[in-house]
């Protein structure tokens, strides 16, 4: 599926309970804060998206469930913008990237800043791609 419009579908959202599991057992992580990125290449299966990914904010990092879902947004904009490269990659070598952002601030970051720590995560999952 070639997604050339700049749209975050359904498809491309992390929710199989499976993947999950197995993204958070065998994946690997690193950090480009305020995020900590979990990821996981595996083979491509049924479903048509190359790259999954799903965002997480503590309830013990901030309180209240507008600041979280402002956070979610703000890091889903970031990648939507910016997966293109990361598509095509794993589009190319037919594989599937199972990916989990995980907001580690205390406090709800701008979006300059979550898009800065989003092109150091694209730009280090292009450089470690398997």
């Amino acid at each position: 599926m070639n997604n050339k419009r700049g749209t975050f579908p359904p498809n491309e959202r992390l929710s199989w309970k499976r993947h999950i599991d197995l993204l958070f057992l065998k994946g690997t992580s690193f950090v480009a804060f305020p995020l900590k990125v979990i990821y996981l290449p595996v083979d491509k299966d049924d479903s048509d998206a190359h790259v999954s990914m799903l965002v997480s904010v503590s309830k013990k990092k901030l309180k209240h469930a507008v600041d979280r879902n402002y956070i979610k947004r703000r890091v889903r904009e970031s990648y939507r913008l910016q997966k293109h490269d990361l598509i095509r990659l794993y589009s190319e070598k037919n594989k599937k990237l199972l990916l989990a952002f995980l907001y580690l601030d205390y406090t709800k970051s701008s979006f300059e800043k979550i898009d800065r720590a989003m092109a150091k995560v694209i730009h280090t999952l292009q450089t470690k791609q398997t």
